[in-house]
């Protein structure tokens, strides 16, 4: 093995005067702080008591609004037209009085009496029959009103008719209303216009009598 000085480490020891050197000024220099800051310590608590405590405020969240419900629009509904009740005409029937004859009284011819001339025992014809009679129709035709019908007005009006010989309207009496006057002025119109009835006969001839006439207006017949 070949000869070699190895160098050593040396190890280094602390130096007792040099700590006791540092730990002296470190002592002085706080000493010196402390010294210093001793005046600002009033001023510092002055200024932690005026600092303001802010009161932490819980603000309630706003009411909830509830949703408006939807409107329902209703339709309004439109009243039904009272009908008025149909009444069937009535017919009086009149007793026919039969002629009377009268015998002539027989008595003794005379030479200077002339011969008796029996009284005439012929009643004249009546020329309207008497009462409201049921006549027969003819011709019965029925329009019904434009107007009307868009304003969906219907009922039934009852009319009184003078018929004549011929079997024609020649007066119409609004007897009992529909309810609307254009349906009543629209009956009493289109029967005395158009309408024909078989005339009344009494005794043989035909004579002038008053009927009682339903006219019906229905939307369902259109």
């Amino acid at each position: 093995m070949p000869s070699a000085s190895l160098a050593v480490a040396q190890r280094v020891h602390p130096n007792p005067v040099r700590i006791t050197a540092l730990s002296v000024a470190i002592t002085l220099n706080l000493a010196a702080l402390l010294f210093a800051m001793r005046p600002l310590a009033p001023q510092i608590a002055t200024a932690f008591e005026t600092v303001k405590v802010e009161t932490v405020r819980f603000i309630d969240p706003p009411p909830k609004v509830l949703p408006v419900p939807d409107l329902v629009v209703k339709p309004l509904t439109k009243p039904t037209p009272v009908t008025a009740p149909v009444r069937q005409p009535i017919t009086h029937t009149q007793p026919v009085t039969q002629p009377v004859v009268t015998t002539p009284t027989t008595t003794e011819p005379s030479l200077n009496s002339k011969p008796a001339t029996p009284p005439s025992t012929t009643t004249a014809p009546t020329t309207i029959a008497p009462g409201v009679v049921s006549l027969a129709y003819r011709a019965s035709p029925l329009r019904f009103p434009a107007q009307a019908a868009r304003q969906r007005m219907q009922g039934t009006v009852l009319l009184r008719v003078l018929v004549d010989e011929n079997g024609k309207p020649i007066d119409v009496v609004i007897e009992h209303s529909s309810g609307y006057t254009l349906l009543d002025k629209s009956a009493r119109e289109q029967v005395l216009a158009s309408w024909q009835f078989q005339p009344a006969v009494m005794d043989g001839h035909a004579v002038r009598a008053w009927a009682r006439v339903p006219v019906n207006f229905a939307l369902q017949e259109l």
